[in-house]
């Protein structure tokens, strides 16, 4: 599903979604997103395409916020958090003297803060990747929450200079994963609590509290 920006308080913003399953009514009443697909290949493509076309008729967006589920095992339940930092959680080129999640040769750091923060939302940090993540498996992982695009939506976003918000609704993580119905059992209050997140964007740009 493609879509342009969305006009709040006078700014172009882009939000940037993975699936419908996560796009309930009180977010279909509010914003048009831009659908990607799953996982952060899909995010990158579908993102960089938009863009591209939007750069192409001058439209480009004053802010894209990347709009979902995401897992936690340390955060609350059906809270919704923005993003404080970023990393990509598969890179791992340590075998050539790179740090665990340094890209190599790129001259990002493991973990990209994200300046641009919606006061009165609380931030966590995020790791993004190609995987479902449950149970034992967030031994492994330091940041807060996990999630499968929002590094790729950041890096597209550094390509084309915008700046990016990070909005996640933990839908899962106090238990383990056994099936589909695990994550997507949740997401109608994870609709109800992003769209209480997006109003307050809103607000935060039509009072002047987010510098674009």
């Amino acid at each position: 599903m493609t879509a342009g920006p969305d006009l709040l308080a006078g700014r172009r913003v882009l939000f940037v979604m993975a699936v419908d399953a996560e796009y309930g009514p009180q977010l279909r009443a509010r914003i048009s997103p831009l659908m990607t697909g799953v996982g952060p290949v899909e995010a990158a493509v579908a993102l960089t395409a938009a863009l591209s076309g939007l750069e192409a008729r001058g439209a480009l967006p004053d802010l894209v916020v990347s709009l979902g589920s995401a897992g936690s095992r340390r955060l609350a339940q059906l809270g919704v958090y923005q993003v404080a930092s970023l990393e990509y959680r598969d890179m791992d080129a340590s075998a050539l003297g790179f740090a665990r999640g340094e890209t190599p040769l790129s001259g990002l750091p493991v973990r990209v803060d994200l300046p641009l923060q919606i006061p009165g939302i609380a931030s966590a940090s995020l790791a993004t990747g190609a995987s479902i993540v449950s149970g034992a498996a967030y031994d492994a992982i330091a940041a807060d929450m996990v999630d499968m695009e929002s590094f790729a939506v950041l890096r597209a976003c550094q390509r084309y200079g915008l700046p990016m918000i990070g909005l996640r609704g933990i839908s899962d993580g106090a238990e383990e994963l056994a099936q589909l119905s695990d994550w997507t059992r949740y997401l109608h209050l994870v609709d109800e609590r992003l769209a209480e997140a997006v109003d307050r964007l809103a607000e935060a740009l039509e009072r002047g509290e987010l510098a674009l």
